[in-house]
């Protein structure tokens, strides 16, 4: 779809130039809530001897946003290995994204893709049977275009307007990758507004 396909008169003649327009995001509170680190799926404890699969029990994120995964139990016995996470973007379309891990790593690793649902996880077989990973959701909502360059851009969290601009990643060719993350942190009791210029 082409946005800028309406020209705007200038007072200068011969010359025109595009118009452009805002596109209003409204979150309810709901929607934009807090970052949780277990929100997806709670402790999974991984298998040492051949790749732990889930597929059930997964509550999805209230609007699309980007996933976490963190390490815990044994974190001695977790091996330097990757963690594939299967679902959806917002357009219902099957997505994936890999979640890299070192040798008893202790921190999360934070991932880039906004995902609406999460059907499926693949976690390789560990150095031994005490690790376990929690699957949550952060604070990167996703966003409903393809984005091309680094528009303008504005938030505004409980009416209130962000004094330092969010976070935009665009990407025009994968929708799960454009995304925005408010400079404040999402709070269970706040609406989020975003304004983008397209």
């Amino acid at each position: 779809m082409d946005r800028y396909d309406e020209l705007l008169r200038t007072d200068v003649y011969g010359i025109a130039v595009n118009k452009a327009s805002v596109a209003h995001i409204y979150l309810t509170k709901e929607q934009a809530c807090a970052a949780d680190d277990d929100g997806v799926h709670a402790a999974i404890t991984a298998d040492n001897s051949e790749d732990t699969v889930v597929d059930d029990e997964f509550t999805n994120p209230p609007y699309p946003r980007n996933l976490t995964i963190t390490p815990g139990g044994t974190t001695g016995d977790v091996k330097k290995s990757d963690i594939v996470v299967e679902g959806t973007n917002i357009k219902d379309e099957p997505i994936t994204e890999t979640f890299s891990f070192e040798a008893n790593a202790t921190t999360a690793t934070v991932g880039n893709k906004a995902f609406k649902t999460v059907t499926k996880v693949t976690i390789p077989a560990q150095d031994g049977a005490g690790a376990t990973f929690t699957i949550g959701w952060g604070d990167k909502l996703g966003l409903p275009f393809k984005i091309s360059g680094k528009p303008l851009v504005f938030a505004l969290h409980n009416g209130v307007p962000e004094t330092t601009a969010p976070t935009l990643a665009t990407d025009d060719d994968e929708i799960e990758k454009n995304t925005i993350d408010l400079n404040s942190a999402l709070h269970n009791d706040k609406s989020v507004d975003i304004y983008l210029f397209l």
